[in-house]
């Protein structure tokens, strides 16, 4: 059980290390790996952690801080990489305490060192709730914490110096930086020192290893193994800056690399002060070095590339370069093979991913790079291009939601996660860009609430709405999406203050305007579970004629919120009859997030008329979509209906099981069913059928296994209808509207 990431290639060497930082994980609660960027802290403690998941009970969970700015959203980022739905009014390290409290599981947050303060916080607050809780952490400093071991990483073992042809020791010295002022390192030290005799040094062997990565058939030699020695010598044994000198072997002969090196290297550090140069560890210098070299030897097309990149937050594709770093200076037709040339140097390192192939800079380099970028004189330029490029991105998908590629949309923008929050940073940064936060975080709205960031969403739209007060129709609209989130929240108070302001404005605007705030009154009244207003303005609301309309979203929604109170009020045909034109206008769109509410809506129709098979069927269906989405209401929702379709099956063992599976997903969201009566009385008596056919016992031990269970596992076995899913659940589509047929069931 976690979310480890894959290894994109094999650790070398770091035996004595993996060792050590397993047993102090194993004695002490909190655990950090300090050391100079470059060094292979990351690496250790994936490694570390995938060594000692199985000793979970709760597996070991990976929270990547390098794209996160914002120390507030801390928090949020360990809910998600949990993965928890953020859907809840309390705080999120509150949620988070709660979750972690009963398990065994071991969380790795890497990359601290620019959210000190924040993790010092956070740490504190989840070691004192969750007993079970191990933290392992990486930083290049120490988090200073009492219950805090600290491990310093340092370099890989160096081999020994060889003799040169024409005798003499290998000019690299002891430490590969000779020369006044430089510090030695301990020739006896486990890590960063001298390999013992008769085994070659880690430094030698992860030189060789990466260099045939770079050039196929190369192979350590005795012919080859002086300049290799000579080279890891004066790279200190650095794993990056060796990861990046066996990349420029596919251009650069072993010994021309070597001359050249030696000959740069002095001129590079030249542009430290040499007072303060020599008060450098050589690790330092060696990387410095490493990556001015690399830097040096880049063509200006790729220097420039490297320093504009430097702006994204996290990863990005192909696209987002061209759009974002692209001018006079750098064709657009250049990017993509430039982009190719700083993989191939290991500048930049390539990812598959779902939505399509991505790039990402390690935050050492991008760090040289954004200090370019700064000396260039083009750092306000290149972060203004990346608001644009994600602005124009958000309304994009905002007007592409409706529609046959949410699933796309959801995993494009969960994968520009941390480049939307650094977007909306800057803009909440500069007065000047105010209002535009306000249209990037309003348009954003699907992201929040259709991909599972609602309180996220919340805090973006809370503080951009804050910001920018004038009235506008991008506040009409940012005012609608806060009371949605809010409405999934079931914070009643906090979105009738927004709905408020929502009303007020939109009548100074137009007709779609004053139809979103129809649509905002419309979520207060299902927050009230006010049947009677809510209807009233549901029929006042312009419906599409036919399934070929393009309609607001807003207003569209608000049909399923109708078809929800004439099922409470026990209009079903009505009900239905509403339900069907909204499902055909659905899927002539090829929607599919408010369709699957819609199949909640029939499954609770269904249930009413006493036909569970079919209402199980829907639910099902509903369920795929809520899941892949990652959208909690909905998810909890469809889980609690399946449950109740499935007791009146006579299967209350599976029942039981599915509302501890569903009890498991409302602990991470707001109220329970929303705090809506209809659904907890639903939810009550589906409980007491399960608990009066089972025994007290028995249905307690069935409910606390799905309350306990792996969420993934419990979905699968929720859509598989109780038995263990030999494979990935089949689709089950809801009703289709036959070709000119898009009226009520029979």
């Amino acid at each position: 059980m976690g979310n480890l990431p894959v290894e994109a290639s094999p650790l070398v060497g770091r035996r004595a290390e993996l060792t050590q930082v397993a047993r102090r994980v194993g004695r002490s609660r909190l655990m950090t790996v300090t050391g100079v960027g470059g060094v292979g802290k990351t690496r250790l403690a994936l490694r570390t952690a995938a060594t000692l998941q199985p000793l979970f009970a709760d597996g070991a969970w990976w929270v990547e801080l390098s794209p996160l700015r914002q120390g507030k959203l801390l928090p949020h980022t360990i809910a998600e990489a949990l993965p928890l739905a953020d859907h809840s009014t309390r705080p999120v390290i509150d949620m988070l305490a709660d979750h972690l409290a009963g398990r065994q599981l071991l969380l790795v947050l890497d990359t601290c060192e620019h959210l000190v303060e924040e993790c010092q916080m956070v740490i504190e607050a989840l070691l004192h709730a969750a007993p079970g809780l191990r933290i392992l952490a990486t930083s290049r400093r120490p988090l200073n914490l009492l219950t805090e071991e600290v491990f310093t990483l340092e370099p890989l073992p160096l081999p020994a110096p060889t003799k040169r042809e024409g005798g003499g020791l290998d000019p690299a010295g002891p430490v590969g930086l000779a020369g006044p002022g430089y510090p030695a390192a301990p020739a006896d030290s486990a890590a960063g020192g001298t390999a013992a005799d008769g085994a070659e040094a880690d430094a030698l062997v992860l030189l060789a290893d990466r260099a045939a990565r770079a050039v196929p058939g190369f192979a350590l030699t005795p012919a080859n193994r002086a300049e290799l020695v000579t080279l890891c010598r004066r790279l200190e044994g650095l794993p990056l800056a060796i990861e990046l000198a066996a990349a420029r072997l596919r251009h650069l002969p072993l010994a021309e690399l070597n001359r050249r090196l030696e000959e740069e290297r002095y001129a590079l550090l030249g542009e430290t002060e040499h007072a303060v140069r020599d008060t450098i560890p050589p690790w330092h210098q060696a990387l410095r070095t490493a990556i001015g070299w690399s830097h040096q030897l880049c063509t200006p097309a790729e220097r420039l590339l490297w320093a504009r990149l430097s702006v994204f937050a996290g990863s990005f594709d192909a696209e987002a370069a061209e759009q974002v770093c692209a001018d006079v200076r750098l064709p657009a037709a250049d990017i993509p093979a430039l982009l190719g040339s700083l993989v191939e140097k290991s500048l930049l390192t390539w990812q598959p991913a779902e939505a399509g192939e991505r790039y990402r800079m390690l935050d050492t380099l991008r760090e040289y790079g954004a200090g370019w970028l700064s000396r260039l004189g083009e750092e306000e330029v290149l972060h203004c291009r990346h608001r644009d490029h994600y602005l124009r991105l958000a309304q994009a998908g905002d007007a592409a939601w409706f529609g046959p590629d949410q699933f796309a949309w959801c995993d494009r923008m969960t994968a520009e996660h941390g480049n939307l929050r650094a977007a909306l940073e800057f803009c909440l940064s500069r007065p000047a860009d105010h209002h535009t936060a306000l249209e990037l975080a309003g348009a954003l709205w699907f992201f929040w609430y259709g991909c599972g960031f609602v309180t996220e969403g919340q805090y973006y739209l809370t503080r951009a709405l804050t910001a920018d007060t004038a009235p506008s129709r991008t506040r009409v609209r940012a005012l609608f999406g806060c009371c949605m989130l809010l409405a999934q929240l079931g914070d009643q108070a906090g979105a009738e203050i927004w709905a408020a302001q929502c009303a007020e404005q939109a009548g100074r605007f137009g007709e779609a305007e004053a139809a979103t705030a129809t649509a905002t009154a419309v979520l207060l009244a299902i927050l009230r579970s006010d049947y009677t207003e809510l209807v009233t303005l549901t029929e006042s609301l312009p419906v599409p004629r036919s399934r070929m309309d393009e309609v607001d979203y807003p207003i569209v929604m608000t049909m399923a919120a109708s078809g929800h109170a004439y099922i409470s009020t026990g209009r079903i045909e009505r009900a239905v009859a509403v339900l069907d034109g909204l499902h055909a206008h659905c899927s002539w769109h090829g929607e599919c997030c408010l369709r699957s509410w819609v199949e909640i809506n029939y499954a609770q129709a269904e249930l009413a008329l006493g036909r569970h098979l079919t209402a199980e069927e829907y639910a099902r269906s509903a369920l795929q979509v809520k899941h892949r989405l990652h959208e909690g209401v909905g998810r909890g929702m469809a889980i609690e209906v399946l449950a109740q379709a499935t007791a009146g099956l006579g299967r209350s063992e599976h029942a039981a099981y599915l509302l501890g599976l569903a009890q498991q997903i409302w602990g991470t969201l707001g109220r329970p069913q929303l705090g809506i009566p209809a659904w907890e009385a639903d939810r009550r008596a589906c409980e007491q059928r399960a608990r009066q056919a089972l025994g007290a016992h028995a249905y307690q031990q069935a409910f606390d296994t799905g309350l306990h269970a792996d969420l993934e596992t419990g979905v699968a076995r929720a859509l598989a209808g109780g038995g263990e899913p030999p494979g990935p659940p089949p689709a089950l589509p809801g009703p289709e509207p036959g070709p000119e047929d898009a009226g009520p069931r029979t």
